[in-house]
């Protein structure tokens, strides 16, 4: 009976905050009846056994953990800059052998979906290799989400990255952004933080960028929030 029960593999970005939304994903599915593997990266799954014992991720016949490495040195304090940038370098092959592992097992059904994070997309290109359809799931709200797709054009419009650190301080950031579809009266202070940059190779800008250009390839999006509190970000979205 196992054998036969559909099998999302999700992985989430390594921080507290894109975790915890993905568990409560993967346990609404598994008691839809999904057999789920759950993937941390190795660093992750040790301070969770630290926090929380040693038994603690040993989980359920039909709800298991596994590992990848995040491609950092082990004395790394590993910054979300840094994270970002090694895992979407490295992740992909680590990823790619586990899902062909899992898909080899004889003690799990062959995988039918992986939900990734939505900022883990290197594991697109291990789902498009491998036949399997992708679900990328936005631990942020639909606006924020939004607001993110737009990066790429506040810097065409060169808003960003700014121009000098006064920016900071002088009212610039109450400029409006009266052009982003399905939310009104943004500012640019209301934008999510990465904005706030004097570096034109600012990492972080450039890895959001990156992310939501390729959010176009999965199969579907999977955004944290509800239709009554952002129906007109929901209705941009779907209108895209």
């Amino acid at each position: 009976m196992g054998l036969t029960k559909p099998h999302a593999v999700f992985i989430p970005f390594p921080a507290q905050g894109h975790i915890n939304p993905m568990q409560q994903l993967a346990k609404l599915l598994h008691y839809k009846g999904f057999h789920i593997t759950f993937v941390n990266t190795e660093v992750t799954h040790k301070r969770l056994i630290n926090s929380l014992g040693a038994n603690s991720l040993d989980g359920l016949p039909t709800f298991r953990f596994e590992t990848i490495p995040d491609g950092l040195p082990a004395s790394h304090p590993r910054d979300v800059p840094s994270l970002c940038v090694s895992t979407n370098k490295t992740g992909l092959a680590p990823f790619r052998e586990l899902v062909k592992k899992l898909n080899s097992s004889p003690n799990s059904p062959p995988v039918t979906c992986i939900i990734a994070d939505g900022v883990m997309t290197f594991t697109l290109d291990a789902a498009h290799e491998l036949g399997i359809p992708e679900v990328l799931f936005w631990t942020t709200s639909a606006c924020g989400f939004l607001a993110y797709a737009q990066y790429h054009r506040l810097i065409e419009e060169g808003l960003t990255p700014l121009k000098d650190e006064s920016h900071f301080t002088n009212g610039y950031l109450d400029t409006m952004v009266d052009w982003l579809p399905g939310m009104k009266d943004i500012r640019l202070k209301d934008m999510p933080s990465f904005i706030r940059t004097t570096d034109p190779n600012d990492v972080m800008l450039e890895f959001m960028v990156g992310e939501t250009e390729r959010t176009k390839k999965a199969s579907a999006v999977v955004l944290n929030t509800f239709k009554s509190l952002e129906q007109e970000a929901l209705d941009a979205i779907s209108n895209k």
